[in-house]
Order: structure tokens, then C-alpha cells, then sequence
């Protein structure tokens, strides 16, 4: 076998955490830094719910992969189909290995559609359509839009969802627009959300559970979609409750957004990097973010197994913790700690956004404590909207993140 080409850090994945932290990493004095990832075109995922909502478009979020890679870094344009930590080597789908000093697992997440059987046919419908994949961003305005009168559900899932709070913005996005145009009444809208609460912080989720029903929107938490029939525009749904107690219940549909399950990559767990308790994902410290059996093995973003509320925000602070533990896990200094700080930015109307904070425990942990950011704001929709995309592409993305 021959000798694969080796680098001192190689990251997996090429979105938000695999970019921002190859360039942090440079920041701080990596000068042999590889990034693996077949991409030719970089998304900035916040904004298609944007796009799903009407207040942006796809080009507004791409940017070519070349561009935001950081100088000096090491490409490979290529996937991963598997990592052997006990040779310290990746595998690529081309054929070739990449040796490591240390190795960097954020690949991303991607939709599990088999966790809902129908799904996936239902997205090739106009009748139903998510925010979660760009090529459907577009088509969820066009479905919101033309609808005038029916039932229109939003199905929220827990099971892995990144920042699954934001598949709330397309539903206030959409009931402010039937308002606008006058024909809410006309609307029946119904949100079915897995989880027990729309947001794991107690203020926030008041405020937006007020937000829906002055929308008139008949919020169900505790409801798993289990099947869509895409024929009949019916969802098969059961509610909270033991195994044996859980209730079944048929809901039609006109209009369907689902926020969807999503999954690691299969090579995570056909690698050994992911346990029975990781459920398929990268089985980390939720501190350290080091890897539980590999220590020269790192795990954030969507891939890994955090305990927190996977978002692009909680990577303003697991980018510095991987950095800053890679040093210090070869210097022998004390590693630093990830609280499990994640973000839910929501749209509660078009003119209005809360921007909730907090930590694993769904304790507050806000960036700021004043001005009130949970309280919805006409300048945190500006922010989100326009300001935050410029500081993503010219602060996060180039490693100035703290």
C-alpha cells in the first residue's frame, strides 16, 4: 500500500464549520490545512428560509466554493467514503488517502427521508415542498404564495433537524403575506411540531406561540409525522404518549412544508466514529467536542453529536473550542469547554424577528444583554436578513470568530 499524502489538519466538509474552522485554524498558525469536500458552490443555508418566505432569492446565498476557501488551504473536490482512525487516514471516493495529525469530522447532515415514507415523493409535487435543500426553496414560496383558501400544515421534526426552529419562518413569512393580500381567513394553518415546545427557551416560545395565534394558527406540539401520502395530500400523524398510547390521526393537506429528519453520512458510523448513543452521528464530548475513543478525531456542526440544538450560530463557539483543544491536545494545556450555545433566529411576522439564546439546559446565553433580543424586533429581521449574510461571508468564513 502506498504512503497517503499527509496533512497536519485535515476538516471534512466545506460548509460553514469546515470552512470557518480551516481558516481559524490558518489564524492561528496551521500553515498545512486540507479541506475535503466535492462542492462547487457554497450555500449560505440561513437564507432559504428567506427564500421560502419571498424575501430572497438563491442567488442572494451562493457564492462559488473556490472563492470561499481559504488561501492556502489544501482542496480536494472530493467525497469521503470512509476514515480509518487507527491509521489515522482518510479514504476518498477517487481512490486516494489522506494521512492526518489531526482530523476535523463536519461533513453536515443530510435528509433522511426514510425516517417519513412518502416524503420524498411528496416533495416532487407542487402540493409540498421544504426550505431544508435549495432546489426546493424556491418551489415552497411558489406553493405558499398561490395558495388563496385550504389547509396549509407545517411539520416540524425533531430528529436531528439543523436549527430546526427556523422551518418556523416560512409559516410567519406566509401567514403575514395571506394577510396582506387578505385572504388569511381563507387559511387554515395548522403547525405540528414534534417536539414539546416551538423553541427549547421558555420566553422565546411564548412569544412566538402568541405570534401564531394572532395568525390564527392551530399550534400541535408532541406530534410525530410518521407517513405522507402524496396522492391523497394526507399526512398520517400520531400524538404524544407511551408506544402502546399513542394515538393515530389522518391530516389533509393543500399546502405542506415539512422541515424534514436528518441523518449524518453513512461512512460516520461504518468508520467507528459514531456509537449506539450518537445515533449515527460523530460520538464526541459535548465539551471538548473531542472525538470519545480517537482523540486526535474532532466532531462539530451538524455531524456530531453535541446535545445541543444544531445551528449555524452554535458554530460561532465550536469553531474556537476545535481550534483552540487541537492546540491544546498537543501541548498537554487544559482544553476549552462548548456550553452547547445555539441560536433560533424566527421571523414573527415580515416585518419582525426574536432572536432566542441559549445553552444545552435552555438556560439564556445571550451575545448581548441589552438591547432585549427576544423581544421581536423590526431591526433584528434587518440584521438577520441583510447584515448577518455580509458577516458570514466576510468574518465567519475567514476564521474571525471568538
Amino acid at each position: 500500500m502506498s504512503t497517503p499524502r499527509h496533512h497536519d489538519v485535515v476538516v471534512i466538509g466545506g460548509g460553514n464549520a469546515g470552512i470557518s474552522l480551516a481558516a481559524r485554524l490558518q489564524r492561528d498558525g496551521c500553515r498545512d490545512v486540507a479541506i475535503v469536500d466535492p462542492s462547487l458552490v457554497h450555500h449560505y443555508r440561513p437564507l432559504l428560509s428567506y427564500v421560502a418566505g419571498g424575501m430572497a432569492t438563491l442567488e442572494d446565498l451562493r457564492r462559488p466554493q473556490e472563492d470561499v476557501v481559504p488561501a492556502g488551504c489544501h482542496r480536494y473536490v472530493d467525497r469521503v467514503v470512509g476514515v480509518d482512525p487507527e491509521r489515522s487516514v482518510v479514504r476518498l471516493s477517487g481512490g486516494e488517502e489522506l494521512g492526518y495529525g489531526d482530523l476535523a469530522v463536519c461533513p453536515g447532515s443530510e435528509v433522511d427521508w426514510d425516517a417519513i415514507p412518502g416524503s420524498r415523493e411528496a416533495m416532487d409535487t407542487p402540493a409540498a415542498s421544504t426550505s431544508y435543500l435549495p432546489e426546493h426553496a424556491a418551489d415552497t414560496w411558489t406553493m405558499l404564495s398561490g395558495l388563496r383558501a385550504g389547509r396549509a400544515v407545517f411539520a416540524i421534526a425533531d430528529r436531528h433537524v439543523p436549527c430546526a426552529t427556523v422551518g418556523l419562518k416560512p409559516l410567519f413569512l406566509a401567514a403575514d403575506h395571506w394577510r396582506r393580500e387578505g385572504v388569511l381567513e381563507g387559511v387554515e394553518i395548522e403547525l405540528l411540531v414534534e417536539s414539546d415546545d416551538l423553541v427549547p427557551f421558555g420566553r422565546a416560545d411564548r412569544l412566538l406561540r402568541e405570534a401564531a395565534a394572532e395568525h390564527g394558527v392551530r399550534v400541535r406540539t408532541g406530534v410525530r409525522l410518521e407517513t405522507v401520502d402524496p396522492v391523497e395530500q394526507v399526512l398520517h400523524v400520531t400524538t404524544d404518549g407511551a408506544a402502546a398510547d399513542r394515538s393515530a390521526e389522518a391530516v389533509p393537506y393543500d399546502a405542506l412544508y415539512l422541515a424534514p429528519p436528518h441523518r449524518a453520512p453513512g461512512w460516520v458510523a461504518a468508520s467507528g466514529l459514531a456509537t449506539d448513543d450518537s445515533a449515527g452521528f460523530v460520538a464526541v464530548d459535548p465539551g471538548t467536542l473531542q472525538h470519545v475513543r480517537h482523540p486526535r478525531v474532532w466532531g462539530l456542526g451538524d455531524a456530531a453529536a453535541t446535545d445541543a440544538l444544531p445551528s449555524g450560530g452554535a458554530l460561532r463557539k465550536q469553531v474556537p473550542v476545535v481550534a483552540e483543544n487541537i492546540a491544546a491536545r498537543r501541548t498537554g494545556r487544559p482544553m476549552r469547554r462548548y456550553s452547547g450555545y445555539s441560536v433560533a433566529p424566527v421571523t414573527t411576522s415580515r416585518r419582525r424577528l426574536l432572536l432566542a439564546e441559549f445553552d444545552r439546559a435552555g438556560r439564556a446565553e445571550p451575545t448581548v444583554r441589552l438591547p432585549d433580543l427576544v423581544r421581536p424586533r423590526r431591526s433584528l429581521l434587518l440584521f438577520d436578513r441583510h447584515v448577518e449574510p455580509q458577516v458570514y461571508w466576510h468574518r465567519l468564513l475567514r476564521g474571525k470568530v471568538s
